[in-house]
């Protein structure tokens, strides 16, 4: 069933068209992926489906009593509201009158905030974020429309998001740049690109293929255009009658040829800054600890970042990542140890928060500055393979074209913030990159070109993010925030994800050696306490006259309960209590078992011995 229908859609942005008689559909159980560069109208879209914004041409109709659910890119709140408060607002019905709380609860703890009555005013972008998609989340809806929900994420929230998503009984339509969770998550893919929409039935991976087809079509038929124009110009310029029908009729075929639009290249990012020269001494850490309001977040670190060293740091919100970043760059000093950084070393730190770049004595990006300014406050040229770079044309390179140069920064969409951002780090010059959450924000292209850039970078990557496709391809170190220490593994994600495995199974295996070997004792010592005399004591009596009617009673209620598991499987929050009390009541049913084999044994050796 098509829930949206938008039909030749125009829009605007000041002066520039983001959609030219566009059209798009959603129907029911699609999971769609939007992306595009940034500035192409994804956010915009995304508003024009819920009712936000309209086009300037064109209809959009939407299917009766539909239920839309929208998380933005960055939410706001009621003022002095509690996070508890601002979860449960607009999600109030009859029929979770008494599980709303809960349900609440639930959600946020998956999403790692259990501080319910704090101010939602006093909390960072991050978490204000993470509570707004919870609040969008407990919503029931036939549509989950979601900008950017992977940010501020760590892996594992990304994998529970994943599989909440790939399971959940209705549509979403989301615009993300974690190209894994658009693999895992998508059905349908749709590109925004040059005003048009364009659709494809597959995921990511599946995308890649066919738009790779698509232009090659594309240029097959420009090219075909080019051949018949040719053939058009040389038989005008044999010189027939100018008044004979034939030549009028060419003549037109020719106009018409002429005046079709070939297929338009995309601008493509260039990165081409030259980094400054490192010496010997690079940047080592000796034993840095530090730790906020009584909580010690890095705890006796040390490391010695060698030549062309490519790390990544991963972790939970909130355990130390960007405060380890910071003392790196001599933004923040630790609480004990020291950071000896050499004499040649030249640190870029692109922050994940530009608002808080002020904070950090970078260039603060104010509303009413132009972009030219932005970037020549930090260098009026700047050295490249290609020479001697003015600001106006490394602007160019980074896809921001003359006209867009004189605008202010307060015209620009968050993508287009960020990629700025990015061009002021590279025209620093440096040999040392720290790239706090590069990946939030930035276009899939944009991520693509850095990637590539940061393969031939001359000197030290270090990386904060939550990005798994971006940490397999660009780091060959990572290290692991856990439990107050930071533990060192080599090789990208998926090599951390391997070894995190092997290292969970090796300690089940352990634990159930443990526990076998504790009841194997346990067994021991009974059997020595009995082999006087066999003989039931009071209690073992009245438990062997009553463990069958438990055993059959616990068996009853695990069969209702996989039935209302069958019956809630929509209902994710529900689903997750009902697993719980099911693994709590078979394991009980385990243990009264061997407990029943126990007294049967017992019983059947004290009838052998009365005889």
């Amino acid at each position: 069933m098509n829930l949206i229908n938008i039909e030749n859609i125009t829009k605007y942005y000041t002066d520039t068209p983001l959609f030219e008689n566009a059209s798009f559909t959603v129907d029911e159980m699609e999971k769609i992926g939007i992306i595009g560069i940034n500035g192409t109208g994804k956010t915009t879209l995304l508003k024009m489906l819920i009712g936000a914004e309209v086009p300037d041409q064109g209809s959009i109709t939407r299917a009766n009593h539909l239920v839309i659910r929208y998380l933005p890119q960055n939410p706001d709140f009621q003022k002095d509201r509690t996070v508890l408060e601002a979860v449960m607002e607009g999600n109030h019905t009859p029929e979770n009158e008494w599980s709303l709380e809960s349900d609440a609860k639930t959600m946020l703890q998956r999403l790692g905030i259990v501080a319910y009555e704090q101010k939602v005013d006093t909390l960072s972008g991050g978490q204000r974020k993470r509570i707004a998609l919870a609040n969008t989340l407990l919503a029931k809806a036939d549509i989950l429309v979601l900008d950017e929900p992977t940010n501020h994420l760590d892996s594992y929230m990304a994998d529970w998001l994943e599989e909440y998503l790939k399971n959940y009984r209705g549509a979403l339509v989301m615009v993300t740049h974690d190209r894994y969770f658009l693999d895992s998550v998508s059905n349908r893919i749709v590109e925004i690109d040059k005003g048009k929409i364009y659709s494809y039935q597959t995921n990511y991976t599946g995308f890649l293929e066919l738009k790779a087809q698509r232009e090659e079509m594309e240029l097959a038929t420009e090219r075909k255009r080019q051949s018949i124009l040719r053939v058009e110009i040389e038989w005008m310029k044999r010189g027939a009658r100018a008044r004979s029908t034939k030549q009028k009729a060419h003549i037109q075929r020719y106009e018409n040829l002429a005046a079709q639009k070939g297929p338009q290249q995309d601008a493509q990012l260039e990165l081409s800054s030259v980094s400054t020269r490192m010496g010997k001494s690079t940047i080592e850490l000796q034993h840095i600890t530090k730790g906020y309001d009584g909580k010690r977040l890095i705890n006796d670190f040390s490391y010695i970042f060698l030549k062309n060293d490519r790390i990544g740091f991963i972790g939970e919100n909130g355990c130390g990542k960007t405060t380890l970043m910071k003392i790196i760059c001599g933004v923040e000093s630790p609480d004990s140890g020291e950071v000896l950084t050499g004499q040649t070393i030249q640190i870029g730190y692109y922050a994940q928060e530009i608002q808080n770049d002020v904070q950090a004595g970078l260039a603060y990006m104010k509303p009413d500055m132009r972009v030219i300014d932005y970037i020549r406050n930090t260098a009026e040229y700047v050295q490249t393979v290609d020479g001697s770079i003015s600001a106006s044309v490394m602007l160019d390179r980074f896809l921001f074209p003359p006209e867009k140069q004189y605008g202010l920064l307060g015209k620009l969409s968050g993508g287009e913030r960020r990629r700025l951002n990015l061009l002021r780090v590279l025209m620093e010059a440096p040999n040392v990159l720290i790239l706090d959450e590069p990946t939030n924000d930035l276009d899939i292209q944009t991520l693509t070109i850095l990637e590539d850039y940061l393969d031939h970078f001359d000197g030290i990557v270090i990386a904060v993010s939550h990005d798994r496709y971006f940490l397999d391809r660009v780091v060959r170190r990572i290290f692991a925030f856990q439990e107050g220490t930071i533990r060192q593994y080599e090789g990208g994600f998926t090599d951390y994800q391997a070894r995190r495995q092997q290292e969970e199974t090796v300690r089940s295996e352990e634990n159930e050696t443990k526990s076998t070997e504790k009841k194997a004792a346990v067994s021991l010592k009974t059997v020595k306490n009995r082999q006087e005399k066999l003989k039931f004591t009071y209690k073992e009596q009245k438990e062997y006259e009553t463990i069958e009617e438990e055993i059959t009673s616990l068996e009853e209620k695990l069969q209702k309960l996989e039935t209302e598991m069958i019956e809630n499987g929509y209902d994710f929050v529900k689903l997750n209590e009902l697993t719980i009390e099911k693994e709590s009541i078979e394991q009980l049913l385990e243990e009264k078992m061997e407990r029943w084999m126990y007294l049967q044994d017992l019983a059947e050796k004290i009838a052998q011995q009365n005889k």
